[in-house]
């Protein structure tokens, strides 16, 4: 009986899915006992975390604050505003960055223009939007739109320009006109770059929503962690901290869920991080045929193949 070959140096067995969700949470409640202890004995060596609020403050003041109805009003007007202006960002991005990859016309019209505005930051825009909206909220929503539209416009553009020629071309052949194409090819085959993109604004859009709401705006999360720190409330500016960190993760892990659901059909990497690499199979040498007298000799099939190969 033939032993099982050692095991490769360096690699280990990856863990179960259950003792990686063990280990993230030890992680973070690592990270919490640790800021409670350097918070509650005022350590003071170089950072001053003597001036922070301990986890306990924090979680006092976030159960008071769940318990008010100020604070759902304040979600549910970020989560407004946060869904219109990325929505609006995700429908005109994709179609914005397909006609830009695929129209020369298009290209050369709005190419400059979006490439001059791209650089701005949306935070800086919250002057324009002042001036140019007559509410608060239609201007927090455009920043909201601003922030996200270009992550999604520059992946969507490159992975059209990505895509290989052939599918087109076999489209074509088979028929197949502009709106096939747009439909069968493009799109699909653009989905990978496009959810990359909506991923990445979703949370730009948090980053801009919450400063616009800091400046502008009159509730939100934003607003209210703001004003916290204009009253020295600090385990309320932490709550509002915490808030933006779960909401940014929730509406992340949508969108990628999301893109994982509509892009099922692509092939998935089997590579898990910390795993043993599967080793090669080896075929065992073929036999050479034997003729009629017994001699090892080449069979027709060898000699037919070894024909085709010259």
């Amino acid at each position: 009986m033939s032993r099982p070959a050692p095991r490769a140096a360096g690699h280990r067995r990856p863990l179960p899915p259950i003792s990686r969700y063990a280990l993230r949470v030890a992680a973070l409640a690592a990270a919490l006992g640790l800021w409670q202890l350097l918070t509650a004995l005022d350590v003071d060596l170089w950072l001053r975390f003597s001036q922070f609020p301990t986890v306990t403050d924090v979680t006092h003041a976030f159960a008071d604050r769940l318990a008010g109805a100020d604070y759902w009003t304040d979600l549910t007007d970020s989560l407004t505003r946060i869904l219109s202006g990325f929505l609006l960002a995700a429908v005109l991005g994709v179609a914005v960055g397909v006609l830009v990859a695929r129209s020369r016309l298009a290209q050369d019209l709005l190419g400059p223009l979006l490439e001059v505005a791209r650089p701005i930051p949306a935070i800086a825009l919250v002057p324009v939007a002042i001036l140019l909206f007559p509410s608060n909220e239609q201007g927090i929503v455009f920043i909201t739109f601003t922030a996200a539209f270009f992550p999604v416009l520059v992946s969507t553009r490159h992975a059209v320009r990505a895509l290989t020629p052939v599918w087109e071309e076999a489209v074509l052949t088979m028929g197949g006109g502009r709106w096939r194409i747009l439909g069968s090819v493009v799109l699909p085959g653009a989905l990978p770059g496009i959810f990359g993109g909506l991923s990445v604004g979703i949370g730009v859009s948090w980053i801009c929503v919450i400063s616009a709401e800091m400046i502008s705006g009159q509730y939100g999360v934003g607003y209210r962690t703001w004003q916290d720190y204009t009253i020295v409330n600090y385990p309320g500016v932490f709550v509002g901290m915490v808030t933006i960190g779960v909401l940014g993760w929730l509406t992340s892990t949508a969108v990628e869920l999301l893109g994982r659901r509509l892009t099922r059909w692509l092939p998935r990497t089997s590579y898990v991080p910390g795993a043993r690499p599967a080793a090669p199979r080896t075929l065992p040498p073929a036999r050479p045929a034997l003729t009629a007298a017994g001699t090892d000799q080449p069979s027709d099939a060898g000699e037919a193949r070894d024909e085709h190969l010259v």
